[in-house]
């Protein structure tokens, strides 16, 4: 809007588009008195969005000016459904105190909040970090990353190397925000993220971020954060800090690093593993139905949010994956663990509250919580610092002595102390002497008023004296008419009324500017006190976050000892030697969610035995057992025990899963594209330390097909990547692979049949299935028993075409070695006899001469 336009508004409506101008693209809040405004378009969509009314003030500019508004005092719960919605919103505030201010008061921008950098307990998911992510592209295919959690201050950067490496990081990270440069064409994925911010090209100059960098955290170089070989991240995290100081007009002093996540240090998992392993979502959207629900028996939100980030980043550092093992079997071994759960479930989110305390927005129940969590250091550190392990050792260390802090918050902080520190009430008493005398004016006014008229009628000898106040005149002294030419002559005439004279005394005006004035300058003292607190708290800033995230890994650990005592698991072993060897290995989800015992089963794989194929039933537990043994192998690289009797693990890289099927419509592919797209990265990638699962390759074509893709793939698997291989299908003929590979074995589900049922034994036995129970298993599911007939019937139909085409040449197959590899096996002499007999044409001697006959043959 141009200057001319803005002359034909009104002064305030001036004030309020020149600060719309400079925050264009989200909701602007303008204080006013008790509500936040908002005006034209914004008002429009506010009213939409929160289903508040759309009304009118006045006009302005000769148009109605469209508005809705927001109380001041509920404002968190309005901007909590904004951000869920993706929206930012820009909050102006009223600057000075509108009673003094001559013509309007001034208002400033003070913070926008947004998706990414929301940083209130009400606006925020307590067991989920909420990240602020910034990518930047590179000119081969590569791409840089930095994401923030501004509500706990950890600030992080990695590169990939392509855009299925980026997706599996979209996947792991969840942001809640994300910045990309507008200049460069995104991937689907990419342009599908929630709260996607398109920033101009220059936001991502890699020489200006690197100053900017160093501008902040106050370095010559960025050599000490490790970062000199990763231009893209360092791109990436320019743009990043950018944005962030861009919002929160503030010093941001709980960032004091970066840290570098290297792709070397971590099991790799793609977004396509992690969806089909159901780590923490599941398509249901029922937590409990996760491995993550399953582990999460956390007490403290920040031992939540680091339990998640575990589980979406498991380890290859073995030392401290042995570390971790080791601390839980000593909490279960000295009993400690319940103790020290209970110690842990009086502290609460210290990470979050010593964000708030550094972005100076902490509120007295923050300061209050994080004194209790301060006063409960010692003892956590008392329970487990003659425990014999290295890893809780640490823990003490780092948890620390904080005994000045928590004695200063003590003395300092009321008991139970309101939400709000606007109001006062916040300070103890006896922690200032200064807000002691102003508190004990405003409080004991009362009886101070009471001793004075005592002690002004003795002195005057006027009994019906009285001493009083009103909102106009203040305090006064009150004499009747009648008696008025007894006052004293050091009363001063204040003011008349119908039947008495009011006076005014130096002492009681002295009283009066001292009442008047103390509630005010008592809560001015208040301020002041509670933002010294926050400087003290701040300096100090750097040994509370550790022992907040020390506090939090202890709680992990105690979570994760508790799991493996509650649900019978054990310590797995790591081994330099390769392979896998897991006994009595249990399902972790399944187990817990279903009513019937679970039935284990052994996995066995080395340099001689690389890949199992896998055969049986629908609803044998084919898929159960394979993604059993990959959860097994991820909790042990997270420093968790793992259900089952015993579990050797050797080197790993990477875990592939190919599982399921479904259309990924928004990047236009089929179910079977998305079949082939998953089986290519796995061919491509997979190395002789990876663990790969693959289920039903191939069902998403024609028979043959399917069929030579699944055998060429299972092939490329045993020959070439050498992986560690679970490979599951309905193709009874790759069973023949195990004959060709010697490092290819055959397993199958078992299943019984009794008369018209099928009774699933989920136990996994040597050598191939003998037969797929397809039609008792669509039975099982419900058909109609007609259908079933009717397929029964084609079945027979089908499976006697198949003998009389065997018993006959096939050109086809002879001139097609790889159709040949699949065509049915000839009869033996056994089946051929039996085709050439009528049981209807047979005496009873006749058959069971007949039976002695094919006996013989068999």
């Amino acid at each position: 809007m141009n200057q001319d336009d803005l002359t034909k508004h009104t002064p305030f409506m001036r004030q309020y588009l020149s600060a719309k101008a400079e925050h264009p693209d989200v909701l602007l809040f303008f204080r006013m008195g008790d509500f936040y405004e908002l005006f034209y378009d914004d008002a429009r969509k506010a009213a939409r969005l929160l289903d508040i009314t759309l009304t009118q003030r006045g006009q302005s500019g000769g148009a109605p000016i469209p508005m809705a508004g927001v109380p001041y005092h509920a404002v968190e719960n309005y901007l909590a459904r904004l951000v869920r919605l993706g929206e930012s919103v820009a909050i102006c505030e009223q600057m000075g105190d509108p009673a003094l201010a001559k013509g309007i008061v001034e208002r400033k921008v003070v913070r926008i909040v947004t998706p990414g950098t929301v940083t209130d307990a009400a606006l925020l998911e307590e067991r989920r970090d909420n990240l602020l992510l910034a990518i930047a592209a590179g000119a081969h295919g590569a791409y840089g990353l930095a994401w923030v959690d501004l509500s706990s201050g950890r600030f992080l950067l990695s590169e990939v190397p392509n855009a299925e490496a980026l997706a599996a990081e979209l996947a792991r990270l969840q942001p809640a925000e994300t910045l990309v440069g507008e200049d460069v064409a995104w991937p689907k994925l990419v342009s599908a993220l929630p709260g996607l911010r398109k920033r101009p090209p220059w936001h991502f100059d890699g020489d200006a971020a690197k100053r900017e960098l160093n501008r902040f955290f106050g370095t010559r170089d960025l050599g000490g954060f490790g970062v000199d070989k990763l231009p893209l991240a360092v791109a990436a995290a320019g743009c990043l800090l950018g944005y962030v100081e861009e919002t929160q007009k503030s010093a941001l002093p709980h960032l004091t690093g970066m840290a570098v996540e290297s792709a070397s240090e971590t099991i790799a998992l793609d977004a396509a593993t992690r969806r089909n392993l159901e780590l923490d979502t599941h398509p249901s959207g029922r937590t409990e139905h996760t491995l993550l629900g399953v582990l999460d028996e956390t007490v403290t939100p920040m031992g939540a949010r680091l339990l998640r980030r575990w589980l979406t980043r498991p380890l290859r550092a073995r030392d401290l994956l042995r570390q971790r093992h080791q601390a839980i079997g000593t909490l279960i071994d000295s009993r400690r663990c319940e103790p020290l759960r209970e110690t842990l479930r009086g502290i609460g989110d210290l990470e979050r509250i010593l964000a708030r305390v550094a972005l100076r927005s902490a509120r007295p129940r923050d300061l209050s919580t994080l004194r209790d969590g301060l006063l409960a250091a010692p003892e956590l550190r008392t329970r487990i610092k003659d425990l014999d392990s290295p890893l809780l050792h640490t823990l003490v260390e780092r948890i620390g002595d904080h005994a000045d802090s928590a004695a200063l918050l003590a003395r300092a902080i009321v008991r139970q102390p309101p939400v709000l520190q606007r109001d006062g009430g916040v300070i103890a008493d006896g922690h200032d002497a200064e807000l002691d005398e102003l508190r004990r004016l405003s409080t004991h006014a009362d009886q101070y008023l009471v001793e004075l008229e005592e002690r002004e009628k003795a002195a005057s000898g006027i009994t019906t004296l009285k001493v009083g106040y009103n909102r106009v005149h203040g305090y006064y002294i009150e004499i009747t008419k009648a008696q008025s030419d007894k006052a004293p002559t050091h009363y001063t005439r204040r003011q008349t009324t119908k039947n008495a004279e009011r006076y005014i005394t130096e002492e009681l005006k002295t009283f009066e500017d001292k009442v008047l004035s103390a509630k005010e300058r008592s809560l001015m003292r208040e301020r002041a006190l509670y933002e010294a607190l926050l400087d003290t708290l701040t300096e100090k800033l750097e040994p509370l976050k550790t022992a907040a995230a020390a506090m939090a890994e202890l709680d992990v650990l105690a979570t994760l000892a508790e799991r493996a005592e509650a649900l019978d698991w054990s310590a797995p072993q790591l081994t330099d030697e390769p392979g896998i060897a897991i006994e009595r290995g249990r399902h972790p989800v399944v187990e817990k969610v279903r009513d019937e015992p679970f039935e284990p089963n052994d996995l066995k794989l080395d340099d001689t035995r690389r890949m199992l194929v896998i055969t049986g039933p629908n609803m044998g537990g084919k898929s159960t057992y394979m993604r059993q043994n990959a959860l097994i192998v991820l909790l042990a690289h997270i420093g968790s025990y793992v259900p089952a009797a015993s579990a050797v693990i050797g080197p790993v890289d990477r875990i592939f899963t190919r599982i399921g099927a479904g259309d990924d419509l928004s990047r236009g592919q089929s179910t079977f594209m998305v079949e082939m797209s998953e089986t290519a990265n796995i061919l491509h990638n997979a190395t002789a330390d990876s663990l790969v699962l693959m289920d039903e390759v191939g069902r998403g074509t024609s028979t043959y097909d399917g069929l030579s893709l699944a055998r060429a793939a299972a092939v490329h698997l045993a020959r070439n990547s050498r992986a560690y291989t679970l490979f599951a299908t309905h193709y009874f003929e790759l069973t023949e692979l195990a004959n060709e590979f010697a490092a290819i074995a055959n397993v199958h589900l078992d299943a019984v049949e009794y008369g018209e049922q099928l009774v699933f034994m989920h136990a996994v036995k040597e050598g191939p299935a003998n037969r797929s129970f397809g039609l008792q298993v669509a039975a099982l599911a419900g058909l109609p028993k007609s259908v079933i007939a009717d397929a029964r019937r084609t079945l027979a139909e089908l499976e006697r075409g198949m003998h009389q085409h065997a018993s006959t040449p096939a050109p086809a197959a002879e001139s097609s070695p790889q159709l040949g590899l699949f065509a049915p096996a000839q009869p033996s002499a056994a089946e051929r006899a039996l085709e050439q007999i009528d049981p209807d044409a047979l005496t009873p001697r006749e058959a069971l001469e007949a039976l002695y006959r094919l006996k013989q043959l068999g």
